[in-house]
């Protein structure tokens, strides 16, 4: 089935996508266009956890989506063909004997080949798409804007990473970026996107269910809020001691634990209203 066939109707569907430089290892788009939709609509690329429920993720935009119009597709990368954490947060960027594979190979150059082919197909005519990702996924997007960048993409919200791969060359990815081909360049250009983080003030337990346990992990905070912190801490520590332009941002979002949906929630609000939703606790912090 053609990614035109979006523009044949409305509400849910769920249609294969061959990625040409992984041809054997199958992806679904998990898709929702809202009545009302055209392809001048903006589209919000959303990157499952680490159930690889790219409908639930898909599912938890639907509201804002319909406020909004926007095009929600959440590419689904299943473990039977992108098993375990190497294959899906850290984007394959190893082959099974330990070399680096080819660049363009990697996972994290997918999300743009998906909007590209949208662009082709005529269902949007944006240059530009979003994207977002949860717990794994927010592993995923950090990740991907580190090593790719973010060309295709105006916004990127990583929520409630597990842990995160420093901007340092001095650690070897996935604790860092060194080993795998990136230069100062690379720093420079991670540092100028406007990467968002989000992060639960709730997401705090340090013996929360699949919170990444190895060393390097525990070495950068007890719990995801605190290693949300301590990530953006240390882009901005190396980004001025390089002279680099410095413009991520950090929200703590108050009420939410490990919460995909409630997370989705708050995304979609700072991202088309301007603002978190309203909840029972004190206004988020900025930083």
């Amino acid at each position: 089935m053609s990614l035109k066939s979006l523009l044949d109707g409305y509400g849910r569907e769920a249609l294969p996508f061959a990625d040409p430089r992984n041809p054997d290892r199958p992806i679904t788009l998990n898709t929702y266009r809202p009545a009302g939709h055209t392809p001048a609509s903006p589209v919000v690329i959303v990157q499952h956890g680490m159930n690889r429920n790219g409908d639930d993720y898909r599912d938890f935009w639907i509201p804002a989506a319909d406020r909004h119009g926007l095009l929600i597709v959440a590419p689904t990368f299943a473990d039977a063909h992108y098993p375990e954490s190497e294959a899906y947060n850290n984007g394959l960027v190893f082959a099974a004997d330990g070399v680096v594979r080819p660049y363009d190979a990697w996972v994290f150059a997918v999300p743009a080949r998906v909007v590209e082919a949208l662009q082709r197909a005529g269902v949007m005519t944006q240059p530009k798409a979003r994207i977002y990702g949860h717990s794994a996924g927010g592993q995923f997007v950090h990740r991907m804007i580190s090593t790719h960048g973010g060309a295709l993409f105006e916004a990127a919200i990583a929520a409630n990473a597990g842990w995160y791969s420093l901007p340092t060359l001095d650690k070897a990815f996935p604790e860092g970026l060194g080993g795998i081909g990136l230069d100062e360049a690379a720093l420079e250009r991670l540092f100028a996107y406007p990467l968002h983080i989000l992060a639960g003030i709730e997401d705090s337990n340090a013996n929360a269910d699949n919170l990444p346990s190895q060393p390097e992990a525990k070495a950068q905070g007890a719990g995801r809020l605190h290693r949300a912190r301590n990530y953006f801490a240390r882009g901005r520590e190396t980004a001025e001691r390089y002279g680099m332009p410095f413009n991520w941002r950090l929200t703590e979002v108050p009420g939410i634990a490990h919460d995909g949906c409630a997370m989705s929630v708050a995304a979609a609000g700072l991202w088309f209203d301007g603002r978190l939703p309203k909840m029972n606790e004190p206004a988020a912090v900025n930083f």
